[in-house]
């Protein structure tokens, strides 16, 4: 059992959770599609954070031709490359499931706005930046490794 916590802290990240129930976010998720990859945007709004650890997940909905659509994301996987807060939204509750029964204007949540606002945005961009700091400097580490390898490895003839 202390395998399975030690692995999951390893695979933890604070940087990862740079919003709140309530954003409206776009969540850049990366699609595998045979051999080609692509980058995908959904954008919606946050109704819920589940569980905590590295099983930690955020519920994104949004209206798609008049009709919900709600998707599933996992906080720390690596094919979420990045969440951006468009709208940092005003709540007093940790799950917005009522949304679900709201249409039009009834399912919109205040916005954010002062001071708090742009203390909050600032605080979710420093996060950002530390997240890609840390993830160009693993990317980094791996190119050397990989031309650590190209220049050992033996000469095909």
């Amino acid at each position: 059992m202390d395998l399975i916590r030690t692995i999951e802290a390893q695979q933890e990240d604070e940087t990862s959770l740079n919003f709140k129930v309530g954003d409206t976010v776009k969540v850049h998720f990366e699609i595998i599609e045979g051999k080609t990859k692509r980058i995908q945007i959904f954008e919606g709004l946050v109704i819920a954070i589940k569980n905590s650890g590295v099983r930690k997940t955020f519920t994104v909905r949004k209206i798609s031709y008049g009709v919900g659509v709600e998707r599933i994301f996992p906080v720390y996987s690596p094919r979420v490359v990045n969440v951006e807060i468009v709208r940092p939204g005003k709540v007093r509750r940790s799950k917005l499931y009522y949304v679900r029964d709201k249409i039009g204007k009834a399912a919109k949540v205040k916005e954010l706005i002062g001071q708090p606002a742009v203390e909050y945005l600032k605080w979710s961009r420093d996060l950002s930046k530390a997240a890609a700091e840390k993830e160009a400097a693993l990317k980094a580490e791996v190119k050397a490794e990989e031309a650590a390898e190209h220049a050992n490895a033996p000469a095909k003839k």
